[in-house]
């Protein structure tokens, strides 16, 4: 018997240029979110659901049940709109089990307050590496790939990969390490585990940031990262990798929403508890990052 190939509908949010991807086993089915965008207008502060009700909107017109909203790590360039995702269509929003290690380095970075929890207690499943977990008729299997940050995962279904911010497309290549907890020496074990499956399996990007030469894409191959990747392609070393990434790591600016993003994604999405003039409010470390 072949086995069921997993259907993917994926939406991009051009403000951030991440994409959220619906992977389900057949219409009427069951489904899985891969990493949801809340819009979120930084001079503002405002916050929509514009991009979030494209993906609502897909999956209720392909009468799905959603079992999972799944996060790849917290992101450090767009807020999460899981909550709002889940309060609409359902599933159990889950991350990787080092999320906890996250939350205790920026629970100190930001300050926050002491009842914050550092245990993914705001999360409903915590995945360890290798665990599996069913989304219908899908057998889907979690991978710790840390490097990026220490919490990100890969989520595994069928012939289908969704990699979070360990790859990019080959033309664009890897993600930055220098980001708390982050290691070049661990990414490129993660990257190398991901290509290790076979060529023809399908790797759905978190970000696209495209040359102008082409559109935005949201799936490349295994076999063309291995041949092309800029910077993990077949051929490049460890010790090649980690000294080019290093090196440009140290030229980047940070992302323009990490410091409104970090403090959301680290509660699930949710954010900072509402103040005495009921009013929610993010903080803006000065001279810290």
């Amino acid at each position: 018997m072949t086995a069921l190939l997993p259907q993917v509908q994926s939406f991009l949010d051009p403000a951030t240029s991440t994409y959220t991807h619906v992977v389900y086993d057949h219409a009427g089915g069951r489904a899985a979110i891969v990493d949801p965008v809340l819009d979120f207008d930084a001079p503002s502060g405002r916050t929509a659901h514009t991009r979030a009700d494209e993906v609502i909107a897909f999956v209720r017109a392909q009468n799905l049940t959603v079992d999972w909203v799944l996060e790849t790590h917290a992101h450090a360039d767009h807020l999460s709109a899981a909550p709002y995702v889940k309060a609409q269509v359902g599933g159990k929003l889950a991350i990787g089990r080092a999320i906890q290690r996250v939350q205790g380095v920026f629970k100190t970075l930001f300050h926050l307050e002491p009842e914050f929890a550092t245990d993914g207690s705001q999360f409903d499943h915590l995945f360890a590496d290798g665990d599996t977990f069913q989304i219908g008729d899908l057998t889907a299997t979690a991978w710790h790939v840390p490097g990026h940050t220490p919490a990100d995962m890969a989520f595994v279904v069928g012939d289908a990969v969704f990699v979070g911010d360990t790859l990019f497309m080959p033309d664009v290549g890897s993600a930055r390490c220098d980001f708390p907890g982050g290691d070049a020496h661990q990414l490129f074990a993660s990257v190398r585990r991901i290509l290790a499956q076979p060529p023809q399996t399908r790797l759905f990007m978190c970000h696209d940031y495209p040359p102008a030469t082409r559109a935005s894409q949201a799936m490349c191959t295994v076999a063309e990262q291995r041949k092309g990747n800029i910077h993990v392609r077949d051929g490049i070393s460890e010790a090649e990798f980690v000294a080019m990434r290093q090196t440009r790591d140290a030229t980047l600016a940070m992302p323009n929403l990490i410091l409104p993003s970090v403090q959301v994604n680290i509660r699930a999405g949710h954010l900072p508890p509402a103040e005495s003039d009921g009013h929610h409010y993010l903080k803006l470390p000065v001279n810290v990052f």
